[in-house]
């Protein structure tokens, strides 16, 4: 098996796991996302996989949770023997020393693979995510902003983002030392050299910058070529994935780009959303004038038991009756963000699992070929819900939110397909773009 797989990870929340899928996959590496870790005869279903990821939830939990169910998890992905293991985070790096703390999570990985000196990437340019001089920036609407200054991540309802040097934030959440290996390093095609220098200064985290093309092949050349003999645990954003990449393509050795699958319109498409994002509102809104017929959700009455869930199922199985696409949200931006979130630390978790079951009821009750998913958390439930062993991917159709094909053993759902977006990723038209298809 060593031989074999190049890489496994675990994703710290559903729509990440599948950036890492699509990261991968598109460039002709075959890749599986399992919602557990696969035993050999999981893995003999897919003969000519090499990468083996786990979707997770730990965005969303303390880090309790984390020493209970991290370890064997990353155990079993040390089994499989390949030569990096990927604790994948969000390329935002919302977190705290309470919710998805990713220094527990490195404190932990550290320990289970005996890494002395953990590499961490976390820009993506080819997601608009850049790491300068340790500062993390991002994108939106065409203005790069630094992190604590993002209009969404700095106000995040749960992990907002005050501080956009990552060593700072991670010192918040971990005692374990930290160092950049900045650009000028990058640039001066020194960053194996630099990683080796951390290593043997104590450093416990060292973190990459990734600003361009570049920087993103050296990070991943030092990533690559400073892995060792034995298993090595890696922590980052779906850059640790493009900066492998970009290396191995600069040595020729990544395969033909696969042929993606051919991806026919639907009728009927069910959209459902549990994310406050801007960027998932400004898709509602747009989904709204454009033929999908809405179902708002009051959240606190899904949760309480009180009937909603039957109102919703009713009335989303009437759309979908008459041949309409259905689009189920708890929220149609962050101002209708219930005060219940943040007063009940669970409240996220409640929501999530009513969504989640939502999403298994209507695909198994109306034999929908096609869903769509918003919202991390949400993702995480509906995949539960919907009894999903694992995932392949078909398409890309938004950066990071692939389209995926289901493998379950309930026939009500295996086969079927599933997009699986974060907050933040797509296009104004996505969901429209997601029901015709690939033209």
């Amino acid at each position: 098996m060593s031989q074999q797989l190049l890489l496994t990870f675990y994703g710290d929340d559903f729509t990440g796991s599948t950036d890492a899928l699509e990261a991968l996959a598109t460039r002709g590496i075959e890749s599986v996302l399992f919602l557990e870790p696969p035993t050999l005869a999981d893995l003999s279903r897919f003969p000519g996989v090499k990468a083996v990821g786990v979707a997770g939830l730990s965005r969303s939990q303390s880090p309790q949770w984390m020493d209970r169910e991290l370890p064997g998890v990353f155990e079993a992905l040390r089994g499989l023997g390949a030569p990096l293991c990927h604790y994948k985070v969000c390329s935002t790096f919302d977190s705290s020393a309470t919710h998805g703390s990713i220094g527990r999570a490195v404190e932990i990985g550290r320990r289970i693979f005996d890494t002395p000196c953990v590499p961490m990437i976390v820009g993506a340019p080819v997601l608009r995510r850049y790491v300068v001089f340790g500062n993390l920036f991002a994108t939106v609407t065409g203005l790069t902003h630094r992190i604590d200054r993002h209009p969404t991540m700095s106000q995040h309802p749960v992990t907002p983002m005050t501080e956009a040097d990552l060593r700072l934030h991670l010192s918040r959440q971990t005692n374990l030392p930290s160092a950049s290996i900045d650009i000028l390093a990058l640039q001066a095609g020194r960053g194996l050299e630099r990683y080796q220098e951390c290593a043997k200064e104590g450093v416990a985290i060292a973190l990459f910058d990734t600003l361009d093309a570049p920087s993103v092949q050296e990070a991943g050349r030092a990533l690559w070529e400073g892995r060792g003999s034995r298993p090595c645990f890696v922590a980052g954003s779906s850059g640790v994935e493009y900066s492998l990449i970009a290396w191995w393509q600069s040595q020729g050795q990544l395969p033909p780009l696969p042929a993606l699958a051919v991806v026919p319109p639907v009728e009927r498409l069910l959209v459902l959303s549990g994310s406050c994002s801007p960027v998932t509102a400004m898709q509602i809104n747009w989904a709204l004038r454009n033929g999908f017929e809405g179902v708002a959700l009051d959240a606190i009455e899904l949760t309480s038991g009180s009937g909603e869930f039957e109102r919703a199922t009713e009335k989303a199985s009437g759309i979908l009756n008459a041949g309409g696409s259905p689009l189920l949200y708890s929220a149609g931006g962050p101002a209708d963000v219930v005060q219940s979130d943040s007063a009940d630390p669970g409240f996220g978790a409640q929501l999530g699992i009513k969504l989640g079951e939502l999403a298994g009821y209507l695909v198994r009750k109306h034999g929908l070929q096609r869903t769509l998913i918003a919202g991390g958390d949400t993702s995480g439930h509906a995949g539960q819900a919907l009894r999903i062993q694992a995932l392949t991917m078909l398409r890309p159709f938004a950066p990071g939110s692939p389209l995926c094909r289901i493998w379950s053993d309930d026939e009500a759902v295996d086969g079927k397909e599933i997009l699986l977006k974060g907050g933040q990723v797509g296009g104004e038209a996505l969901f429209g773009d997601l029901r015709r298809g690939d033209g």
